[in-house]
């Protein structure tokens, strides 16, 4: 059994230029059609992680929603843009702001397609999930590549858990915060949500402390798309300079069988992995301990910890990180911030949230010792 993706090149955010890129890839795959039925009703999902310009990289650039939007009206589709950002303190981000600033608002009133939130759900298993996927036909999924402090790489399966409703979200982050725990969590989502198609966003990627503020823009020129979201996202971590399964989630979608891992078994058009390979992305600070030999680890594993910690020159004291703490462990005291790392579950929840990059990962005294 094979998985179908495609992978071509895209020099820089110009309409034409992405719009040429995203058709041509495509193309490859036997057009839109192949995955949408004409003049049905879709919901493109884009990763909109918080109130960032594009030019931060946090978010999916509205050049490539836009191209996605003209490819679908090409099929007469009744077309349906949305995300859930940042849940702070129970509350999502205000998402007018989020809309307006990551350019969504004014692609969507351009082209003259619904800009929605996601104010209604309903259950789906485990978890509270949009009503707009009851209302929609198919869901598009057109995520950013980035790094991720907890998952390693947010993807195709990760941009998904921007479908889970509001609060829900930062109760899962308490009630799943172990790495593996987590993972599986994301993965149930995608069992119960299954794009039609994803479209990545790798014009512009993010390595080092990701998915936010902390993280360090990449130039990539490509962008990925196909309906195998495990063959996506094993791609990405060939890309970075890992092997697939070493991404939890991938992981996770393997062991169930939700789609191929195997990059042998992946039929890659367009462009060839070996011919865009580039230098090994720089990884999160809090992913080496997962690279480390498994002997060592068990040795170690209560001793080798990382924290999250502000850096105080870049704080502005906003509180964004308290209110998005899932375990309540920070406080502002005397005008600082202050963890209470008996409380703290290592989400960085915080680190991803904060807008002025002033959460920094610190190590316990043992990784230090041992070098990490």
């Amino acid at each position: 059994m094979q998985s179908k993706i495609s992978i071509v090149k895209c020099t820089d955010y110009q309409p034409e230029v992405v719009f040429e890129a995203l058709k041509k890839s495509l193309a490859l795959l036997g057009g839109i059609a192949n995955f949408v039925r004409p003049a049905s009703s879709v919901l493109v999902k884009p990763n909109l992680l918080m109130a960032k310009e594009p030019q931060f990289g946090i978010t999916t650039h509205p050049q490539i929603v836009r191209s996605v939007i003209k490819l679908l009206k090409e099929i007469n589709c009744e077309i349906y843009v949305g995300d859930g950002p940042s849940v702070w303190g129970g509350q999502a981000e205000n998402i007018d702001e989020v809309y307006e600033r990551t350019g969504i608002r004014e692609v969507c009133h351009q082209e003259d397609v619904k800009l929605i939130k996601f104010d209604k759900s309903r259950w789906r298993g485990k978890f509270s999930l949009t009503c707009w996927l009851d209302t929609c036909d198919y869901l598009v999924n057109v995520p950013k590549f980035k790094t991720h402090e907890l998952t390693t790489l947010t993807g195709a399966i990760k941009n998904l858990f921007g479908l889970v409703y509001s609060a829900h979200k930062t109760q899962l982050h308490k009630d799943y915060f172990q790495i593996e725990d987590f993972a599986r969590i994301l993965v149930d989502i995608y069992k119960q949500t299954r794009p039609a198609l994803t479209i990545i966003d790798a014009v512009s990627s993010m390595e080092g402390d990701g998915p936010a503020t902390s993280g360090k823009l990449r130039n990539l020129g490509l962008l990925l798309a196909g309906a195998d979201c495990l063959a996506l996202d094993s791609c990405l971590a060939i890309i970075m300079g890992l092997s697939p399964l070493e991404i939890p989630t991938n992981k996770a979608a393997a062991a169930q069988g939700l789609g191929i891992s195997d990059i042998n078994s992946i039929n890659i058009l367009g462009a060839r992995l070996e011919d865009i390979k580039q230098e090994a992305f720089q990884l999160p600070a809090t992913s080496i301990k997962r690279h480390l030999p498994k002997p060592v680890i068990e040795l170690a594993k209560k001793l080798i910890k990382y924290y999250p910690c502000v850096e105080r020159d870049n704080c502005t004291r906003c509180a964004i990180c308290i209110a998005s703490c899932p375990n309540k462990a920070i406080s502002l005291k005397k005008k600082s911030i202050v963890f209470d790392y008996s409380k703290c579950i290592y989400c960085f929840c915080c680190q991803e949230t904060c807008p002025k990059a002033a959460i920094k990962v610190r190590k316990s005294i043992a990784a230090k010792i041992i070098g990490l």
